[in-house]
């Protein structure tokens, strides 16, 4: 019997599981994984009894838990008398998605397709994008930024059988530069807003989109709602680029407090949507956004539209601000809402425990979610946290992380 010898050329299991699943069991043993507990006023409580505040939630603003979030969801449901569908929109539509998607256009000022997740928006998207179906044609090099986000680097097989796939070290605009000497055409992938903090060069990108027409494909789910004006995000308030050469898709679950993604496009022809409607994915199976994500993100996309939006940014960067006061990290100084406090990859899952057993949840990052010598304690701030809770758990962040 023979045995298969994997090439490794994109992906390599062997590695993530051999070294990040003993992490992961660390951090089940030690309670810090597979957590199950109630939320009541903002504190979660397991079934023995410990309470806790959450600091790793990606709810920047709390509007998922806002009631006319809610209430639109119940709403829609009642509206249109069914869950899901099930059918592939391509065939039937109830008229809900087209709602949904006519007011994001509205909102982010672009062409909008709803997908029920970035990653499946990305999966199904990267592919048309590496035969030239999404582009001008033209099959380009595909470049994968080193540390972006697994939704999109798990494309990276299905994007080699349509052209040629390599990746670059983070945020490398002269690597960028030197490809679109060489290539007709060159698409970054990249992260707009960063899982583990920091935003992407959109300006720098922008001069490459001008000289050499790159195209960008970003996932900038981590600054929708909680960055720019109406929320539109650090990608839609910076890129001066906003035409065929790129493309932005985000999630609605984390600061929009709903469900679902949006892949924001501009300038594509109709019969392009289409293309994109019919062939990528599961973006083209039966499974649209359901009736209740669609009724809470039209109520989240009305109080974008209103001052309410501008006063939960407000609270949520002044949260940002105490706790940079408080604790030093990479990402001090932003307006990013994660920041990774600096750990030993022995001692990390230790620290986690003391920080947890105090009454606050921060979540170990190690290989494979951060290089290998690079762990840390991953902290979201949110617009609902309250001072009390920040200074308290800087304290007792200083005293997990000293010891």
């Amino acid at each position: 019997m023979r045995d298969i010898a994997p090439t490794h050329r994109y992906r390599n299991n062997d590695k993530a599981i051999g070294v990040g699943n003993a992490f992961w069991d660390m951090s089940e043993q030690n309670g810090l994984a597979g957590i199950v507990a109630e939320l009541e006023d903002g504190v979660l409580r397991t079934a023995e009894g410990h309470e806790f505040v959450n600091f790793t939630c990606c709810s920047y603003l709390d509007l998922d838990s806002h009631p006319a979030v809610i209430e639109g969801a119940i709403a829609a449901l009642r509206r249109f008398g069914v869950l899901d569908h099930c059918i592939p929109r391509s065939r039937v539509q109830i008229p809900a998605l087209l709602e949904l998607e006519a007011s994001l256009g509205e909102l982010f000022g672009a062409d909008v397709v709803s997908a029920i997740s970035a990653g499946v928006a990305s999966a199904g998207l990267l592919p048309l994008i590496a035969s030239g179906h999404l582009g001008n044609g033209v099959r380009p090099l595909m470049v994968f930024d080193k540390n972006c986000h697994v939704s999109m680097a798990g494309a990276k097989p299905s994007c080699a059988d349509e052209t040629e796939v390599v990746s670059c070290d983070h945020h490398d605009v002269g690597f960028l530069e030197d490809m679109c000497k060489q290539y007709r055409r060159v698409c970054y992938v990249v992260d707009g807003s960063d899982s583990l903090g920091g935003y992407a060069p959109v300006l720098e990108l922008a001069e490459l989109q001008e000289k050499y027409g790159l195209l960008v494909y970003y996932d900038d789910s981590h600054s929708i709602s909680a960055y720019g004006e109406r929320g539109i995000g650090y990608v839609r308030t910076h890129c001066p680029v906003l035409d065929e050469r790129t493309i932005t898709v985000a999630t609605l679950n984390k600061a929009f407090g709903t469900s679902g993604a949006a892949i924001m496009l501009d300038g594509y022809p109709k019969q392009v949507l289409r293309i994109v409607e019919r062939f990528a994915g599961a973006l083209s199976y039966s499974q649209p956004m359901n009736t209740a994500a669609v009724g809470a993100s039209l109520a989240s996309a009305e109080i974008h539209r209103t001052p309410e939006l501008g006063l939960l940014q407000k609270r949520l960067y002044a949260n940002i601000e105490l706790f940079d006061s408080l604790v030093t990290s990479e990402q001090a100084g932003s307006t990013y809402p994660i920041r990774v406090v600096p750990v030993s990859d022995e001692t990390v899952v230790a620290a986690g425990r003391k920080v947890f057993e105090a009454g606050f949840y921060v979540s170990p990052v190690f290989f494979p979610i951060v290089a290998r010598g690079t762990a840390g304690l991953r902290v979201m701030l949110r617009a609902g946290q309250t001072e009390e809770q920040i200074r308290a758990l800087c304290a007792v962040l200083g005293e997990a992380t000293a010891a």
